[in-house]
């Protein structure tokens, strides 16, 4: 919104000098102005031009994405298990998701998908400062364009659905007492330690209860295998390069993944433009072609896991939009420009 405002000032102060020097300035900068409005794979936007010379013409404008979502799949493994298991015959049979899910449902009364979906959808918005060139004499019609877009390093994330929030809650809280019971084994401290009304509360479990619910493993979303070793932020190694992935849901009980590039982007294209209406110059159509030089996106999830370049051989669409994304070393421009001389 702020940019949006700083380029409807420009405008103003651009339209206003230009209606001052317009008497004495006929041939020189700001001679006229075109507003155009445009569509295509940069989204949806506007922007200010005015010639610099016979040859040369500068544009100035914003564009944003319009909201729109995609839905994404993500299935729920416990300890290296998928949720769906089948025996040699194809058919269906228990699996640990399927104890574990009863075993929530009884104890905190809420019921675990065997998957969650997320929600995808781009936030891509930019200023852009582009300079047309028009190298043929005796014909207008055709211009190159170099400049560039600046914007937010944001342009896409991914957030679980509203019906996934349920399923999230589950296996938060089952990750949460598979870590108590975890450090319970490891050091012999009480699984709870917490007071009820002034009277302490520490159940215990015996050993085979520990093993049995240590033996099920954590809850999670595996998107494949580290590509190097990981380390804390206090340099200790936490998995082997080859270990798998797997994401689980953060402190707020929610999954979110973002989509980052370069927040400024070189851009260079062409175009081709004429007239809109049949014998008017004040109105013309524009369709320009190029690429944003954006830099290899990353793909970060809520832990910090960069999809693009820490983990390999995602499946299934997740990894199908890893891939796509990961392929995108530069940003395709297509649009469709229309625009009205104003003076």
């Amino acid at each position: 919104m702020k940019k949006f405002l700083v380029i409807t000032l420009m405008a103003g102060a651009l339209t206003a000098q230009a209606q001052n020097t317009e008497s004495t300035n006929k041939k020189g900068f700001l001679k006229t102005l075109d507003l155009s409005v445009n569509l295509g794979t940069t989204g949806i936007g506007f922007d200010l031009a005015t010639p610099i010379s016979d040859m040369f013409q500068v544009r100035v404008g914003y564009e944003f994405m319009p909201p729109f979502h995609v839905g994404i799949d993500f299935p729920i493994e416990v300890g290296g298990e998928p949720a769906e298991k089948y025996d040699a015959n194809g058919n269906r049979v228990e699996s640990r998701f399927d104890r574990l899910a009863k075993n929530l449902k009884e104890v905190t009364g809420y019921e675990v998908d065997n998957h969650i979906e997320m929600i995808a959808k781009p936030t891509m918005n930019n200023f852009k400062l582009l300079f047309d060139v028009f190298p043929f004499k005796n014909n207008k019609h055709w211009h190159f364009t170099a400049g560039f877009y600046l914007g937010p390093s944001q342009v896409a994330r991914a957030d679980n659905s509203i019906d996934a929030m349920t399923s999230l809650l589950a296996v938060g809280m089952y990750n949460h007492i598979y870590g108590r019971v975890e450090n319970s084994w490891m050091t012999g401290d009480p699984v709870l330690d917490i007071t009820i009304g002034g009277t302490p509360f520490r159940p215990e479990l015996n050993p085979k209860q520990i093993q049995s619910i240590l033996s099920n493993g954590r809850m999670g979303f595996p998107l494949g295998q580290y590509t190097e070793d990981q380390y804390s932020e206090d340099g200790l190694l936490t998995h082997y390069k080859g270990d798998s992935y797997i994401m689980e849901p953060g402190e707020d009980n929610q999954v979110h993944v973002y989509a980052k590039s370069n927040s400024f982007k070189p851009y260079l294209g062409f175009g081709y433009g004429g007239r809109l209406v049949k014998g008017r110059d004040d109105w013309k159509v524009s369709f320009d072609a190029g690429v944003l030089f954006w830099g290899a996106p990353d793909l970060y999830t809520h832990d910090g896991t960069n999809l693009a370049k820490d983990v390999e051989n995602i499946k299934g669409k997740p990894g199908d939009c890893v891939d796509f994304v990961k392929g995108l070393k530069v940003y395709p421009s297509i649009s469709v420009r229309f625009t009205k001389t104003l003076f």
